[in-house]
């Protein structure tokens, strides 16, 4: 199975399945020298694992504290990490770094039931099709779980990254049908959907709690905002800042769209509209050698561009839309096939999310995170 393996210079290997002994990851080309323990990773880890948010809200009490949350499963993992190697008295060694999440509260037998049917929505069948044999238990490698390891090594990026400024911050814009109509920082890790505006989020959940009931799931939107990178990362012209960041993103299972800047609107605009005006201290690189810096940084006025242009960083922040899909695993009757090609119909159960949003922010975090740095690593080799 290929196909495990993401990035050039900062090169990351996920393992493991939903179900199995563990899931994990390694990292190689990671710099000597970074500050990184157990807790600096753990803390991204706790923000998707299941279960629980502080500011979540229907009044079930959690064991590990705070409430839980209507629209995660009920899935109680502690998804403690362990370093394995490539650390020593706290700071990375420059070797690969392994990290490993081990499985603590599996309920296979949720899944026997559909070890002779296929999901409607899952990626049952083309495993099957593909390789002959699947794992029916949560779906082995097509699980959400397998962004375990993506998170972990996007923790490891991110430390790297601040030495730069660079920051990455993702939230949810929009969930079961409701946009945030305003823009709040700080709202965002306050509240159970991280979304952007507070009273946006506790509709959100008044609909979610209602999807639940009906044994149905919702999708949303995930924006993500990349600041602090210096104009010019990228490598045109297969490998452009925009198009490596969707092949991240899009990576991720239940993504299935992305748009940069002004993004679908584009169409529907007109070059003046669109185009992103310069002002004070726009650069002239007239007789520059290649590479050689500028003479100063243009303020941009607007960013439809998202923040990139012509594959490469304008140096203003890239900012990207995700759209996430209802979570496919539904308590409602479905018809199906057997593997045997026959017609049948298909109740799932098990625990499952019903929307996906406030755990997949801390994942397209991690992703973004993990494309930045390969080109940043890429950019500083250059020079």
């Amino acid at each position: 199975m290929a196909g495990n393996t993401f990035g050039t210079l900062f090169r990351i290997t996920t393992f493991g399945e939903s179900h199995g002994t563990a899931l994990g990851v390694t990292i190689d080309g990671c710099p000597a020298g970074i500050p990184l323990d157990e807790a600096l990773v753990q803390k991204e880890l706790d923000r998707r694992r299941p279960g629980a948010h502080a500011a979540a809200s229907d009044g079930t009490p959690d064991p590990r504290g705070g409430r839980l949350n209507p629209a995660m499963t009920s899935r109680k993992e502690d998804d403690s990490c362990e370093i394995l190697s490539g650390v020593f008295e706290g700071k990375t060694t420059g070797t690969p770094i392994a990290i490993v999440v081990r499985n603590t509260n599996q309920k296979s037998e949720d899944y026997g039931d559909i070890a002779f049917k296929y999901r409607p929505g899952h990626a049952d069948y083309p495993f099957r099709a593909k390789y002959g044999v699947r794992d029916y238990r949560g779906g082995g490698r097509s699980s959400g779980r397998e962004t375990i390891g993506r998170v972990a090594a996007g923790a490891v990026a991110r430390a790297v990254l601040e030495r730069d400024g660079i920051a990455v911050r993702a939230w949810t814009s929009e969930a079961v049908g409701i946009s945030c109509e305003t823009f709040d920082e700080e709202a965002i890790e306050q509240n159970a959907m991280r979304a952007c505006d507070s009273a946006a989020a506790e509709k959100m959940l008044a609909r979610i709690i209602e999807l639940k009931a009906a044994g149905d799931s919702g999708g949303g939107i995930i924006t993500c905002r990349i600041a602090g990178l210096p104009a010019g990362l990228g490598e045109p012209v297969f490998d452009k800042l925009d198009a490596l960041l969707a092949r991240a993103v899009l990576s991720v299972g239940a993504i299935k769209g992305i748009e940069f800047g002004a993004g679908f609107a584009a169409a529907r605009m007109t070059g003046s509209e669109h185009n992103d005006a310069m002002r004070s201290g726009t650069a002239t690189a007239g007789g520059a050698e290649p590479g050689a810096p500028l003479s100063g940084k243009p303020d941009f006025l607007t960013n439809h561009a998202g923040g990139i242009l012509g594959g490469l960083s304008t140096g203003a922040d890239v900012v990207f839309r995700a759209a996430v899909k209802p979570v496919s695993s539904i308590s409602i009757q479905q018809q199906t096939i057997d593997t045997d090609g026959r017609d049948c119909d298909i109740e799932v159960r098990g625990r499952h999310d019903v929307c996906l949003c406030p755990r997949i922010v801390p994942v397209i975090e991690a992703m973004a995170a993990l494309t930045v740095l390969d080109l940043l690593l890429q950019q500083k080799a250059l020079r």
